[in-house]
């Protein structure tokens, strides 16, 4: 199954379609992510949500990272953007910049989402900005900023990552 990329790139495949997984070097490019990161990101890919979410980055970095979202595909039954699409923008933004932060062999895992609804977005796409907080040894804090396109704040939400080392190769990750 195929659909077609509403920003006019090429059609996407895979788990947002519930089919196959598209390759992760076309969900890389389709994602806009610098090339900076998509060694970083080759074997694993952005993740099925951003795909679904259609989410496309503009910047990507520990202090500030950015990203767009169309409200289209991302609505709630009353047609306006639905608040758990925003919050996850939020945390794709935070846990991508929190991972950078961390470095290689480390990863950031999500202990608390917030996010502060202010208005209602139909139509168009929305902009998230993530400025880092804190960026500590073991934990990192974010704020985000989600706009429409006429620059109105639809969003605030912020981050906390803890930041873990990677298990070892034959060594189970803790429960």
């Amino acid at each position: 199954m195929q659909t077609k990329d509403t920003r006019g790139g090429s059609p996407l495949t895979g788990a947002q379609n519930g089919g196959l997984p598209a390759s992760h070097e076309q969900e890389l490019a389709n994602s806009h992510l610098p090339e900076h990161v998509r060694s970083w990101l080759a074997e694993s890919g952005v993740g099925a949500l951003v795909v679904k979410l259609g989410i496309v980055f503009e910047e990507l970095g520990a202090e500030r990272s950015v990203a767009t979202m169309p409200v289209e595909g991302n609505t709630q039954i009353a047609g306006i953007l639905h608040g758990g699409a925003s919050a996850a923008l939020a945390e794709t933004l935070g846990s991508f910049s929190a991972t950078l932060h961390a470095g290689p062999g480390r990863i950031a895992m999500g202990v608390d989402l917030n996010a502060t609804h202010h208005r209602p977005a139909s139509s168009g796409w929305v902009r998230g900005v993530c400025t880092a907080v804190h960026l500590g040894r073991t934990t990192t804090s974010h704020e985000i900023v989600i706009e429409d396109e006429s620059g109105r704040r639809i969003c605030t939400a912020r981050i906390t990552n803890l930041l873990r080392d990677l298990p070892r190769e034959g060594v189970q990750a803790a429960r």
